[in-house]
């Protein structure tokens, strides 16, 4: 089986090499890979102490924030590579100032895994959430470099618990602990041997709640609010769009709208323009306007949709229609209702919210208008779903905090 995911791993980075003359996102994926170790190079020397953390993209980097700052706190002397496996992630966060090296992870062959390694030389190796690489964790072990999983969740349906995983379900056994969120994940580790694990939480509630503490002014969002009720619609998708357009172009109450697309490219941005019947601006077009004057602002930025959030008195969250729900934590965390599609399995903090009634699932047009309009009208209602956010953020924060004090008695040992 080992032979087998080698030649299937040497086999995908070719055929990735011919995909990329082709594809733009691909060629990132390709190029971004060749500049690895002279990044590493340039920055890591053989002297250096190095923590070593690894995420799959935009959304485990964030995951993992948290415990990078902490870590980065509590040890300043060791230097900091961060990497990513998609251009998603890796594109947005490149230049951040959090890491020494942030760049690409080399795909896991045995050759690239070794150069890698050697040029990193980590003190300690995190991987978050779901991400298990045989041969990077197989060369882990043999050097006995402590290696944790951390924001980890397991499910039945993973591989690991398959009788056909045996391949995969050996490569956890090179984890010198597991970080998990949830009762479930403990058990179906403990169900394939596997008793090294803490239910830590997951820090993407820790990393929500440090945003509500931070600045999240926006000058053109106090101009454009102007005091009024204001509805936010962030990560959308065109099925979501539909939906969120026939609200504005029929409401009637004073409402303020924002729409901040997944996809910021120029034809989507002005399709959902010239949708829109109110009077609409985009974000990259406002300077000098009287933003008092317009309905809808349409984003076609990245990097503020949080800050926008704070302005809101209610949020829709994108991608649950088709093709994957987005962050709904964001929005939560500032109190205020949340609605969404009705695709929501397997995000937990969305099941349970709407369990619990702080996160609306609509199906069509009608549920949309029924709850957008009753959080508009209802102010009881709205105040009970606000709280229902916060409270259920606040009693699941806390993961960090018990994943970094393990991981710094691992860092102060080996000193």
């Amino acid at each position: 089986m080992n032979f087998l995911y080698n030649l299937l791993v040497i086999s995908a980075s070719a055929i990735l090499k011919v995909l990329a003359l082709v594809n733009s996102k691909l060629s990132l994926f390709v190029k971004g890979r060749k500049e690895t170790i002279s990044l590493i190079k340039q920055s890591i020397s053989k002297d250096d102490s190095v923590i070593w953390i690894h995420a799959a993209s935009l959304g485990e980097y964030e995951q993992g924030l948290p415990v990078i700052e902490q870590l980065k706190i509590h040890h300043p002397k060791h230097k900091i590579v961060i990497t990513f496996f998609s251009p998603s992630g890796y594109e947005v966060k490149k230049n951040s100032k959090i890491a020494d090296v942030i760049c690409y992870l080399p795909m896991d062959t045995k050759q690239k895994v070794k150069s890698f390694l050697t040029a990193a030389h980590p003190d300690i190796a995190i991987f978050i959430k779901y991400e298990i690489w045989p041969n990077y964790l197989n060369a882990l072990k043999k050097a006995d470099t402590p290696t944790y999983l951390i924001s980890a969740l397991f499910k039945d349906n993973q591989i690991y618990f398959k009788w056909y995983g045996g391949f995969m379900r050996n490569a956890l056994n090179n984890f010198s602990h597991f970080f998990v969120q949830n009762e479930k994940s403990k058990s179906l580790l403990n169900s394939v041997g596997y008793t090294n694990v803490t239910i830590a939480g997951d820090t993407r509630f820790d990393r929500v709640s440090e945003i509500v503490e931070r600045d999240n002014e926006l000058d053109f969002m106090i101009h454009f609010k102007n005091d009024k009720y204001c509805f936010v619609a962030g990560s959308t998708w065109a099925e979501d769009e539909k939906i969120i357009i026939n609200y504005i172009n029929n409401n009637i109450h004073p409402i303020k709208f924002v729409i901040a697309p997944h996809t910021i490219k120029d034809n989507h941005i002005e399709e959902i323009i010239a949708a829109i019947d109110k009077k609409v601006i985009r974000y990259t077009e406002m300077e000098n306007a009287p933003l008092a004057e317009y309905d809808v602002i349409v984003i076609d930025t990245i990097g503020i949709l949080t800050k926008v959030y704070n302005y809101a008195n209610i949020a829709y969250v994108g991608g649950g229609f088709a093709t994957g729900l987005h962050n709904t934590l964001e929005p939560a965390v500032f109190g205020i209702p949340v609605i969404i599609g009705p695709q929501y399995d397997g995000f937990a903090e969305a099941e349970e919210l709407v369990q619990l009634g702080g996160v609306i699932s609509i199906k069509n047009d009608n549920e949309f208008q029924e709850h957008a309009d009753k959080c508009f009208e209802d102010n009881n209602y709205r105040s009970k779903t606000s709280r229902i956010n916060t409270g259920y953020i606040k009693e699941k924060a806390g993961a960090t905090e018990r994943i970094v004090s393990k991981l710094n008695a691992v860092l102060t040992s080996n000193n």
